[in-house]
């Protein structure tokens, strides 16, 4: 099983990330306790924050971002983790699910959670979050984590993230995501040239020989 954590903390060390991790090894455990072998991969927005901006500005994402692309539309789970500023995700996660091809999760299975300097944002998870990745059509589990400070000496948090890594695993271990993905593909709708690992189609599937591509080139026919 492919695991990619996607981090939008920013400080070192990070809370956001810490979050993440420990979900991470929590859902490798369980996989390894139940026969099967589990890879994690990390994807920290914060090195990556001027790439983002200029995509979003020019609609063309670097290598670097291309490479996060296509290690994300090969994840069979992702588990993403960002931080609370002004009651809202941050900037750079919000900003780097936009640049996602809108196909790139379909069923994928996701843990969403998020961090905060105060338990006032603990809805952010739910009512930010969890509609964003309804709308990228994934597979969020039922039990959203967030943690505040109080809640890294609290037992309650641990249990949480053993419960999300529980109904991670049991989505995994079922296969639910890919059989929805197989199943009803072609069904959904697609971008041209997406980096989702069933897209069939790219820029270098166009035939450019055709009378119509020709006058679209500003040719003759």
């Amino acid at each position: 099983m492919r695991l990619v954590v996607v981090s939008a903390g920013v400080s070192d060390p990070s809370s956001t990330r810490l979050l993440a991790d420990r979900t991470a090894q929590q859902v490798v455990d369980l996989l390894s306790a139940a026969g099967t072998e589990a890879t994690v991969g990390v994807i920290e927005l914060g090195p990556l924050a001027v790439d983002i901006a200029q995509a979003i500005v020019s609609g063309f994402p670097s290598e670097r971002l291309r490479a996060a692309f296509e290690r994300l539309a090969a994840a069979d789970a992702v588990i993403a983790s960002t931080p609370v500023y002004k009651a809202g995700m941050s900037g750079v996660f919000k900003s780097f699910v936009d640049i996602l091809d809108d196909d790139l999760l379909i069923a994928t299975p996701v843990i969403l959670a998020a961090t905060a300097g105060t338990s006032r944002h603990a809805m952010v998870v739910d009512e930010q979050m969890r509609p964003l990745f309804a709308f990228l059509r994934a597979l969020p589990v039922p039990t959203s984590l967030f943690a505040a400070p109080e809640d890294w000496a609290d037992r309650s948090l641990g249990g949480r993230i053993e419960r999300a890594a529980t109904e991670l695993v049991l989505l995994l271990r079922a296969g639910v995501g890919r059989s929805i993905a197989d199943g009803a593909w072609a069904g959904y709708q697609h971008r041209f040239g997406s980096h989702a690992t069933r897209a069939e189609r790219g820029a270098g599937d166009v035939d450019v020989t055709t009378d119509l591509m020709r006058l679209a080139a500003g040719g003759r026919s």
